[in-house]
Protein backbone atom coordinates (compact mmCIF):
# COMPACT_ATOMS: atom_id res chain seq x y z
CA UNK A 1 0.00 0.00 0.00
CA UNK A 2 1.25 3.60 -0.82
CA UNK A 3 0.46 6.15 1.47
CA UNK A 4 -1.55 9.34 0.21
CA UNK A 5 -0.40 12.50 1.16
CA UNK A 6 -3.85 14.65 1.61
CA UNK A 7 -3.82 18.72 2.15
CA UNK A 8 -7.28 19.81 3.15
CA UNK A 9 -7.35 23.60 2.81
CA UNK A 10 -10.96 24.33 4.32
CA UNK A 11 -12.46 22.44 7.54
CA UNK A 12 -15.76 24.44 7.04
CA UNK A 13 -19.09 22.34 5.94
CA UNK A 14 -17.80 20.85 2.57
CA UNK A 15 -14.16 20.68 3.86
CA UNK A 16 -15.23 18.13 7.20
CA UNK A 17 -17.24 16.09 4.67
CA UNK A 18 -14.71 15.42 2.03
CA UNK A 19 -12.54 14.67 5.25
CA UNK A 20 -15.38 12.12 6.90
CA UNK A 21 -16.44 10.43 3.17
CA UNK A 22 -12.70 9.77 2.34
CA UNK A 23 -12.43 7.55 5.63
CA UNK A 24 -16.08 6.10 5.08
CA UNK A 25 -13.98 4.89 1.39
CA UNK A 26 -10.94 3.84 2.92
CA UNK A 27 -11.82 0.13 1.32
CA UNK A 28 -12.12 1.88 -2.25
CA UNK A 29 -8.82 3.77 -2.32
CA UNK A 30 -7.26 0.63 -0.46
CA UNK A 31 -8.29 -1.26 -3.46
CA UNK A 32 -6.41 1.58 -5.99
CA UNK A 33 -3.66 0.69 -4.14
CA UNK A 34 -3.45 4.02 -1.65
CA UNK A 35 -3.85 4.54 2.32
CA UNK A 36 -5.12 8.07 2.87
CA UNK A 37 -3.21 10.37 5.28
CA UNK A 38 -4.16 13.62 5.96
CA UNK A 39 -0.86 15.90 6.50
CA UNK A 40 -3.09 18.60 8.01
CA UNK A 41 -6.64 20.75 7.90
CA UNK A 42 -6.60 24.59 7.58
CA UNK A 43 -9.58 26.21 9.58
CA UNK A 44 -10.16 29.52 10.89
CA UNK A 45 -11.43 28.98 14.28
CA UNK A 46 -10.34 25.15 15.94
CA UNK A 47 -12.97 25.40 18.67
CA UNK A 48 -15.74 25.09 16.24
CA UNK A 49 -17.10 21.59 16.26
CA UNK A 50 -16.26 19.53 13.42
CA UNK A 51 -15.59 15.41 12.89
CA UNK A 52 -12.00 16.22 12.42
CA UNK A 53 -9.28 15.45 15.19
CA UNK A 54 -7.83 18.61 16.68
CA UNK A 55 -4.17 17.21 16.23
CA UNK A 56 -4.93 17.85 12.37
CA UNK A 57 -6.19 21.35 12.49
CA UNK A 58 -3.93 24.19 11.38
CA UNK A 59 -5.09 27.78 12.01
CA UNK A 60 -1.68 29.01 10.33
CA UNK A 61 -1.00 27.43 6.55
CA UNK A 62 1.45 24.53 6.33
CA UNK A 63 3.77 23.17 4.24
CA UNK A 64 1.78 21.78 0.86
CA UNK A 65 5.18 21.00 -1.50
CA UNK A 66 4.92 17.56 1.03
CA UNK A 67 1.28 16.40 -0.36
CA UNK A 68 0.63 14.72 -3.38
CA UNK A 69 -2.26 16.27 -3.78
CA UNK A 70 -4.30 19.64 -2.65
CA UNK A 71 -8.09 19.61 -1.92
CA UNK A 72 -9.41 23.07 -1.38
CA UNK A 73 -12.21 24.20 -0.22
CA UNK A 74 -12.25 27.44 1.28
CA UNK A 75 -13.95 29.69 -0.72
CA UNK A 76 -12.60 32.78 -1.63
CA UNK A 77 -9.73 34.00 -4.26
CA UNK A 78 -6.75 35.59 -3.27
CA UNK A 79 -6.43 33.62 0.31
CA UNK A 80 -6.69 30.11 -1.44
CA UNK A 81 -4.74 31.02 -4.48
CA UNK A 82 -1.71 32.35 -2.38
CA UNK A 83 -1.58 28.74 -0.82
CA UNK A 84 -2.10 27.03 -4.13
CA UNK A 85 -0.25 28.11 -6.65
CA UNK A 86 3.10 26.94 -4.94
CA UNK A 87 2.00 23.65 -4.71
CA UNK A 88 0.94 23.75 -8.56
CA UNK A 89 4.35 25.01 -9.64
CA UNK A 90 5.88 22.21 -7.58
CA UNK A 91 3.17 19.86 -9.83
CA UNK A 92 0.90 18.91 -7.05
CA UNK A 93 -2.88 18.72 -8.35
CA UNK A 94 -5.33 20.54 -6.89
CA UNK A 95 -8.70 19.84 -6.62
CA UNK A 96 -11.38 22.30 -6.09
CA UNK A 97 -14.99 23.15 -6.00
CA UNK A 98 -14.03 27.18 -5.89
CA UNK A 99 -15.70 28.47 -8.67
CA UNK A 100 -14.95 32.18 -8.40
CA UNK A 101 -11.03 31.39 -7.74
CA UNK A 102 -11.18 29.20 -11.01
CA UNK A 103 -13.25 32.25 -12.90
CA UNK A 104 -11.68 35.27 -11.37
CA UNK A 105 -8.09 33.84 -11.31
CA UNK A 106 -7.63 32.19 -14.42
CA UNK A 107 -5.12 34.13 -15.94
CA UNK A 108 -2.68 32.89 -13.24
CA UNK A 109 -4.36 29.10 -13.12
CA UNK A 110 -4.73 28.61 -16.56
CA UNK A 111 -1.27 26.92 -17.84
CA UNK A 112 -1.56 24.74 -14.43
CA UNK A 113 -5.02 23.52 -16.04
CA UNK A 114 -3.76 23.22 -19.49
CA UNK A 115 -1.32 20.68 -17.36
CA UNK A 116 -4.35 18.72 -16.48
CA UNK A 117 -3.17 19.65 -13.04
CA UNK A 118 -6.71 21.43 -11.62
CA UNK A 119 -9.73 18.66 -10.56
CA UNK A 120 -12.73 20.76 -10.31
CA UNK A 121 -15.82 18.79 -10.77
CA UNK A 122 -17.51 19.95 -7.68
CA UNK A 123 -17.35 23.57 -8.83
CA UNK A 124 -20.51 23.56 -10.77
CA UNK A 125 -23.31 21.58 -9.74
CA UNK A 126 -21.51 20.14 -6.94
CA UNK A 127 -21.35 16.35 -7.22
CA UNK A 128 -23.70 16.16 -10.22
CA UNK A 129 -21.67 15.37 -13.21
CA UNK A 130 -21.55 18.74 -14.78
CA UNK A 131 -18.00 19.10 -15.76
CA UNK A 132 -17.60 15.34 -17.03
CA UNK A 133 -21.09 15.31 -19.05
CA UNK A 134 -20.05 18.12 -20.80
CA UNK A 135 -16.36 16.32 -21.38
CA UNK A 136 -18.06 13.60 -22.91
CA UNK A 137 -20.38 15.94 -25.10
CA UNK A 138 -17.26 17.14 -27.01
CA UNK A 139 -17.42 14.13 -29.75
CA UNK A 140 -20.78 16.42 -30.39
CA UNK A 141 -20.79 19.99 -31.55
CA UNK A 142 -22.49 22.37 -29.23
CA UNK A 143 -25.18 24.30 -30.35
CA UNK A 144 -26.68 25.59 -26.98
CA UNK A 145 -26.33 25.47 -23.41
CA UNK A 146 -28.88 25.93 -20.85
CA UNK A 147 -28.63 25.77 -16.83
CA UNK A 148 -30.35 26.04 -13.54
CA UNK A 149 -26.89 26.85 -11.67
CA UNK A 150 -27.81 28.42 -7.99
CA UNK A 151 -29.95 26.08 -5.45
CA UNK A 152 -30.73 29.38 -3.49
CA UNK A 153 -32.23 31.46 -6.28
CA UNK A 154 -34.18 28.35 -7.14
CA UNK A 155 -35.47 27.55 -3.65
CA UNK A 156 -36.39 31.27 -3.24
CA UNK A 157 -38.32 31.62 -6.62
CA UNK A 158 -39.71 28.00 -5.66
CA UNK A 159 -41.05 29.72 -2.27
CA UNK A 160 -42.58 33.07 -4.48
CA UNK A 161 -44.50 30.57 -6.71
CA UNK A 162 -46.44 29.55 -3.38
CA UNK A 163 -47.00 32.97 -2.50
CA UNK A 164 -44.18 34.54 -0.83
CA UNK A 165 -42.57 37.83 -1.12
CA UNK A 166 -38.84 38.22 -2.84
CA UNK A 167 -38.01 39.31 0.91
CA UNK A 168 -39.60 36.61 2.52
CA UNK A 169 -38.43 33.25 0.79
CA UNK A 170 -34.99 35.00 0.78
CA UNK A 171 -35.32 35.11 5.14
CA UNK A 172 -36.91 32.07 5.03
CA UNK A 173 -33.07 30.80 2.64
CA UNK A 174 -31.28 32.33 4.95
CA UNK A 175 -32.89 30.97 8.25
CA UNK A 176 -32.62 27.26 6.56
CA UNK A 177 -29.24 28.09 5.82
CA UNK A 178 -29.71 27.98 1.75
CA UNK A 179 -28.45 31.84 1.76
CA UNK A 180 -26.02 33.27 3.12
CA UNK A 181 -26.18 36.60 5.20
CA UNK A 182 -24.77 38.35 2.68
CA UNK A 183 -26.57 36.67 -0.51
CA UNK A 184 -25.41 39.43 -2.95
CA UNK A 185 -23.39 36.33 -4.67
CA UNK A 186 -26.62 34.18 -5.49
CA UNK A 187 -29.44 36.49 -5.83
CA UNK A 188 -27.00 39.08 -8.59
CA UNK A 189 -26.17 35.82 -10.31
CA UNK A 190 -22.84 36.46 -9.52
CA UNK A 191 -22.12 32.95 -8.37
CA UNK A 192 -23.78 31.36 -11.52
CA UNK A 193 -21.69 33.30 -13.85
CA UNK A 194 -18.73 32.43 -12.05
CA UNK A 195 -20.03 28.32 -13.54
CA UNK A 196 -21.37 29.24 -16.99
CA UNK A 197 -18.16 31.25 -17.04
CA UNK A 198 -16.12 27.45 -16.48
CA UNK A 199 -17.91 26.18 -18.30
CA UNK A 200 -17.60 28.39 -21.56
CA UNK A 201 -13.59 27.75 -20.69
CA UNK A 202 -14.33 23.67 -21.08
CA UNK A 203 -16.06 23.34 -24.27
CA UNK A 204 -16.12 27.15 -26.43
CA UNK A 205 -12.86 29.11 -25.65
CA UNK A 206 -10.16 28.49 -23.23
CA UNK A 207 -9.56 32.19 -22.82
CA UNK A 208 -13.18 33.15 -22.26
CA UNK A 209 -13.29 36.13 -20.05
CA UNK A 210 -15.98 36.64 -17.17
CA UNK A 211 -16.49 39.89 -18.07
CA UNK A 212 -18.32 38.53 -21.26
CA UNK A 213 -21.32 36.95 -19.20
CA UNK A 214 -24.08 39.22 -18.98
CA UNK A 215 -25.52 38.62 -15.48
CA UNK A 216 -28.60 39.78 -13.99
CA UNK A 217 -30.57 38.48 -10.78
CA UNK A 218 -33.86 37.93 -9.31
CA UNK A 219 -33.76 40.93 -7.07
CA UNK A 220 -35.99 43.25 -9.01
CA UNK A 221 -38.58 39.86 -9.05
CA UNK A 222 -42.32 40.46 -7.96
CA UNK A 223 -45.22 38.13 -7.41
CA UNK A 224 -46.83 39.93 -9.84
CA UNK A 225 -44.39 38.82 -12.39
CA UNK A 226 -44.16 35.20 -11.99
CA UNK A 227 -47.85 34.93 -11.57
CA UNK A 228 -48.23 36.64 -14.90
CA UNK A 229 -46.01 34.41 -16.23
CA UNK A 230 -47.84 31.49 -14.34
CA UNK A 231 -51.01 32.51 -16.11
CA UNK A 232 -49.43 32.54 -19.35
CA UNK A 233 -48.82 28.73 -18.18
CA UNK A 234 -44.72 29.95 -17.67
CA UNK A 235 -42.13 29.47 -14.94
CA UNK A 236 -39.42 32.00 -13.74
CA UNK A 237 -36.12 30.39 -13.27
CA UNK A 238 -32.76 31.91 -13.22
CA UNK A 239 -31.20 30.88 -16.04
CA UNK A 240 -27.24 30.76 -17.64
CA UNK A 241 -26.83 30.29 -21.09
CA UNK A 242 -24.58 30.23 -24.03
CA UNK A 243 -25.91 30.46 -27.65
CA UNK A 244 -24.88 31.97 -30.58
CA UNK A 245 -25.91 35.65 -31.80
CA UNK A 246 -24.11 37.39 -34.48
CA UNK A 247 -21.10 34.68 -35.16
CA UNK A 248 -20.52 35.07 -31.45
CA UNK A 249 -21.33 33.49 -27.94
CA UNK A 250 -23.63 35.14 -26.04
CA UNK A 251 -23.31 34.34 -22.57
CA UNK A 252 -25.97 35.41 -20.51
CA UNK A 253 -27.77 35.26 -17.03
CA UNK A 254 -31.08 36.10 -16.06
CA UNK A 255 -34.25 35.52 -15.01
CA UNK A 256 -36.41 33.97 -18.21
CA UNK A 257 -39.66 32.59 -18.42
CA UNK A 258 -39.71 28.88 -19.59
CA UNK A 259 -43.01 26.84 -20.46
CA UNK A 260 -44.42 24.85 -17.32
CA UNK A 261 -43.71 21.38 -18.91
CA UNK A 262 -39.89 21.98 -20.39
CA UNK A 263 -37.34 20.57 -18.39
CA UNK A 264 -35.93 22.98 -17.00
CA UNK A 265 -39.15 24.29 -15.52
CA UNK A 266 -40.09 21.03 -14.31
CA UNK A 267 -36.02 20.47 -12.79
CA UNK A 268 -36.48 19.77 -8.68
CA UNK A 269 -32.51 20.63 -8.54
CA UNK A 270 -29.97 22.04 -10.54
CA UNK A 271 -29.78 21.07 -14.39
CA UNK A 272 -28.20 21.16 -17.65
CA UNK A 273 -29.49 20.95 -21.02
CA UNK A 274 -27.10 21.13 -23.99
CA UNK A 275 -28.28 20.45 -27.50
CA UNK A 276 -25.73 19.36 -29.83
CA UNK A 277 -25.24 17.79 -33.37
CA UNK A 278 -25.22 15.07 -34.03
CA UNK A 279 -26.49 13.57 -30.28
CA UNK A 280 -28.86 15.80 -30.04
CA UNK A 281 -30.69 17.08 -26.69
CA UNK A 282 -29.22 15.64 -23.54
CA UNK A 283 -29.76 16.52 -19.93
CA UNK A 284 -28.34 16.13 -16.38
CA UNK A 285 -30.31 16.86 -12.87
CA UNK A 286 -29.07 16.81 -9.56
CA UNK A 287 -28.13 18.25 -6.37
CA UNK A 288 -26.27 21.50 -6.88
CA UNK A 289 -24.66 22.01 -3.43
CA UNK A 290 -24.75 20.84 0.59
CA UNK A 291 -21.82 19.11 1.79
CA UNK A 292 -22.12 16.07 0.93
CA UNK A 293 -23.03 16.68 -2.44
CA UNK A 294 -20.07 18.98 -3.09
CA UNK A 295 -17.81 16.55 -1.38
CA UNK A 296 -19.20 13.95 -3.43
CA UNK A 297 -17.71 16.14 -6.56
CA UNK A 298 -14.08 16.44 -4.54
CA UNK A 299 -13.91 12.64 -4.03
CA UNK A 300 -14.95 11.54 -7.56
CA UNK A 301 -11.67 14.17 -8.68
CA UNK A 302 -9.57 12.26 -5.80
CA UNK A 303 -10.54 9.06 -7.74
CA UNK A 304 -9.55 10.60 -10.89
CA UNK A 305 -6.41 11.52 -10.11
CA UNK A 306 -5.86 8.26 -8.64
CA UNK A 307 -6.53 6.47 -11.73
CA UNK A 308 -3.99 8.78 -13.97
CA UNK A 309 -6.55 10.50 -15.60
CA UNK A 310 -5.67 14.41 -16.06
CA UNK A 311 -7.99 17.26 -14.52
CA UNK A 312 -10.37 18.92 -16.75
CA UNK A 313 -8.89 20.49 -19.62
CA UNK A 314 -10.11 23.65 -20.81
CA UNK A 315 -11.13 23.72 -24.92
CA UNK A 316 -8.00 23.12 -26.83
CA UNK A 317 -9.10 26.44 -29.20
CA UNK A 318 -11.70 29.07 -29.56
CA UNK A 319 -14.77 27.87 -31.48
CA UNK A 320 -17.60 29.94 -32.75
CA UNK A 321 -20.70 29.12 -32.90
CA UNK A 322 -22.04 27.07 -35.60
CA UNK A 323 -25.80 28.36 -35.42
CA UNK A 324 -28.23 31.65 -34.43
CA UNK A 325 -29.22 30.69 -31.13
CA UNK A 326 -32.78 30.54 -29.79
CA UNK A 327 -33.05 32.27 -26.26
CA UNK A 328 -35.47 32.13 -23.80
CA UNK A 329 -37.20 35.66 -23.06
CA UNK A 330 -36.11 37.67 -20.12
CA UNK A 331 -38.52 38.44 -17.51
CA UNK A 332 -38.46 42.09 -15.82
Amino acid sequence: MEPLKIALLGGGTVGSAFYSLVLERREDLAAMGFVPRFLGVLVRDKAKPRPIPEALLRTEPFDLLEADVVVEAMGGVEAPLGLVLPALEAGIPLITANKALLAEAWERLKPFAEEGLIYHEASVMAGTPALSFLETLRGSQLLELHGILNGTTLYILQEMEQGRTYEEALREAQRLGYAEADPSLDVKGIDTAHKLTLLARLLLDPDFPLSQVEARGIEGLTLEALRAAEARGEKVRLVASLYGEGGRWRARVAPVALPQDHPLARARGNALLARTAPLGEVLVIGPGAGGGATASGLLADLFRFLSGAPGHLPASRKKAPPSEGAPFPEVE
